[in-house]
């Protein structure tokens, strides 16, 4: 038998031969068994972001004992539901800007659904760009940035379009078919009470067709990081879906809000300072007919983001994707006497959010710190090992899809104008600012800076924000803390 010729070779040169065969050996098993390059991270995590227009927190994950909301009820057993999120905003193009910019809203200064969020900082870095910069694939489907619903369906809107490589712009039979809706206000939509049980099928709505391109995108770039937004419409009134989700609420199932005789006493006039004398007028039986066709609206959407979903499980994506649901503000369904968005109250500012990150430890833990939409850029980016503007106004997340009971002292701000329309403008009336800070037992509001009235609730007592302690002596120090934590904001 031939002896290998490095068996001859001088003692150092022998030696530094198995020193270096040793080195590339650890070299290898180390490439391959390293967390940062084992198979399931070998590529940077895919981001799906699910945006939900006007949707509170009326879902079977928060606790509502009828709504039907059984996909993102599962995307929150996976990962983290966030119990106390709010939005800084509750009206859509603030909020939209809040958060896709992780700037707040006095930055901005993006207060109405008009001002285009690069006319007051025209070199922000949004949210998808800091995932362009970092070599993603970045597309939008749907209402991201803000625009009408429904009369700019199928358009760009008040898009951004440095923040995309593509965009799609679904339109769909509940565009087409206006004139069968009804509203309380004929011929009114976007900003009214309306609504239709649709015939057809649901991949003929424009959410229906949204899922469906979104599942087009997710084929196409399997094979690449990618970030991908996904705007749905619904539940935004009008509310349209088809007739089988309006079948699964009947109306004599559905309770209405309890709501006092004098409840407009219990607070300053601004608080209701939303409120619609034609939703004032509303019959009971219209209210329930508005309480079903938002419920269906929710559960059509939820199937929408299921289809979705079951793309990212079938393309081998959902262990190196993470997926956050959330909805850019609250909404009213009749509580204090008011429906829609653009008040101060706990349904209008909330917002259900659910982060799943494939490798969080606090995943299938619901998460009670108070935290704010103009957190997801800088949570996303963090997550995704990603640098980030250093004006972000956010803070991430990542140590509550660690912990969920983390320590975490961040209170949640929201704020709201009133006052400040064209009509008030034209005749020369100066609008005003409504601040509100939540803490996990706490609400404080000032309208005003406080010259129009304050409120205080306490949470543990009172979650329907029913009995204003601002003026009960029981209360002045909480009273002077939360002024001073709203105030140093």
């Amino acid at each position: 038998m031939t002896t290998p010729a490095y068996f001859h070779a001088p003692r150092s040169i022998l030696c530094l031969s198995l020193l270096t065969l040793l080195a590339i050996s650890c070299a290898t098993l180390d490439d391959s068994t390293s967390p940062s390059r084992s198979a399931g991270q070998k590529r940077k995590p895919n981001v799906l972001v699910i945006v939900s227009d006007d949707l509170c927190t009326a879902l079977a994950a928060y606790g509502h004992p009828l709504v039907k909301s059984p996909n993102i009820d599962r995307l929150a057993a996976r990962g983290v539901r966030f119990d106390r999120t709010y939005c800084q905003f509750p009206l859509c193009n603030p909020s939209r800007a809040s958060f896709l910019t992780g700037l707040r809203p006095d930055t901005t200064k993006v207060l109405e659904n008009r001002t285009h969020f690069r006319q007051n900082v025209p070199d922000a870095v949004t949210l998808p760009q800091t995932f362009q910069k970092a070599g993603y694939a970045v597309a939008r489907v749907g209402k991201l940035y803000h625009y009408g619903v429904p009369t700019q369906i199928g358009t760009d809107g008040l898009d951004d379009p440095p923040s995309w490589q593509k965009v799609v712009n679904p339109r769909g039979r509940d565009k087409d078919e206006e004139s069968k809706i009804f509203s309380l206000v004929p011929g009114q939509f976007g900003g009214t009470l309306s609504w239709l049980a649709a015939d057809g099928e649901d991949g003929e709505q424009t959410d229906g067709i949204g899922a469906s391109e979104a599942i087009k995108l997710l084929e196409q770039n399997k094979d690449r990081p990618f970030f991908l937004a996904v705007g749905f419409y619904r539940p935004h009134t009008p509310y349209v879906a088809p007739k089988k989700y309006f079948e699964m609420y009947p109306l004599d199932k559905i309770p209405l809000p309890n709501v006092p005789a004098n409840s407009r006493e219990m607070a300053p006039a601004p608080a209701f300072g939303s409120a619609q004398k034609v939703q004032d007028a509303m019959t009971d039986r219209q209210r329930r007919e508005a309480i079903q066709a938002y419920h269906a609206a929710t559960t059509f959407m939820d199937a929408q983001v299921g289809r979705v979903l079951e793309a990212l499980d079938r393309l081998n994506l959902a262990d190196n994707t993470i997926v956050v649901f959330f909805s850019d503000h609250g909404y009213h369904l009749g509580e204090h006497g008011l429906w829609q968005k653009m008040s101060l109250f706990e349904q209008s500012a909330r917002v259900p959010l659910i982060i799943h990150a494939p490798r969080a430890k606090g995943n299938g833990r619901a998460c009670t710190r108070t935290v704010e939409l103009v957190d997801l850029h800088a949570t996303l980016a963090d997550l995704c090992g990603l640098p980030t503007p250093a004006t972000l106004e956010g803070k991430s997340l990542r140590p509550l899809l660690e912990n969920p009971k983390a320590v975490w002292n961040k209170a949640a701000y929201t704020q709201v104008t009133r006052g400040a329309g064209a009509k008030q403008a034209a005749a020369g009336q100066a609008g005003f600012m409504g601040r509100s800070v939540r803490t996990e037992r706490w609400r404080y509001t000032e309208w005003d800076n406080g010259k129009r009235g304050i409120q205080l609730y306490d949470h543990d007592a009172d979650p329907t924000e029913e009995r204003n302690l601002a003026n009960d002596p029981k209360y002045a120090g909480t009273l002077v803390e939360m002024r001073k934590l709203l105030q140093g904001n």
